[in-house]
């Protein structure tokens, strides 16, 4: 688990210093899960302890919300004035994802042979 854990954090540590060394306008954790994605598929394979931590990372996701949810509350005035552009980014962010997964679900499907019989 700490070499899992380990990993997940150098890999974020990574794109941060890639973000700020390029002067990127990307979020360093994206770049991060990118340098690990490429990692995995340079290995051909997930390490069980890495794939065992992740999942526990994601069984508690909830829980890793609670300080970004926080930090929009120290800035509720300014939602409260831009309350429309932030609706409109939530609607059209969740009908995008919708639809990436319906779309990527048929793709499955299809490459894999399976039907939900």
């Amino acid at each position: 688990m700490l070499y899992a854990i380990t990993t997940l954090f150098l890999c974020q540590l990574a794109g941060e210093l890639l973000v700020q060394w390029l002067n990127l306008p990307i979020p360093g954790p994206l770049i991060g899960m990118v340098l690990l994605f490429v990692g995995l598929l340079v290995r051909g394979r997930v390490p069980q302890s890495l794939g065992d931590t992740s999942g526990h990372l994601l069984r508690n996701l909830m829980l890793l919300f609670i300080p970004a949810v926080a930090g929009v509350m120290l800035h509720f005035e300014r939602v409260g004035r831009e309350w429309l552009p932030f609706l409109a980014a939530g609607i059209v962010g969740a009908a995008f994802t919708m639809t990436v997964t319906a779309l990527t679900f048929r793709w499955m499907i299809r490459i894999t042979g399976k039907d939900s019989e």
